[in-house]
């Protein structure tokens, strides 16, 4: 008598741990590939020597009608949590030698 031999049925969790691994690989991958974006990229790679203080960004900052809270280093950049002249809170980054405004997030 031939014995006939069927396929074993593939488990439901191991058929759901080879997708839940697939399914990480491809989300670690496409995140391997893509970077933060950071308030700083390229704009504020001033050596030390030439940063003006953050004393001074705050007179600056102040003259132009902004309440100043705060200001301190962050990727080179310096971050600045103030409030603006329209009374917006904002979070802002300046480059240390120019206090060109990097990036600024207002208060919507």
């Amino acid at each position: 008598m031939k014995r006939t031999v069927f396929p074993t049925p593939v488990s439901k969790t191991v058929l759901s741990k080879t997708t839940l691994l697939a399914a990480l690989a491809l989300i670690a991958s496409v995140g391997m590939l893509s970077t933060p974006a950071r308030a700083s990229d390229d704009l504020c790679n001033v050596a030390k020597a030439d940063w003006k203080t953050k004393e001074a960004l705050s007179e600056k900052l102040t003259a132009e009608g902004w309440d100043v809270r705060k200001i301190k280093t962050e990727d080179g950049c310096f971050e600045v949590y103030a409030i603006d002249a329209a009374g917006k809170k904002v979070e802002a980054y300046f480059n240390p030698a120019t206090f060109e405004a990097v990036k600024i997030k207002k208060e919507d």
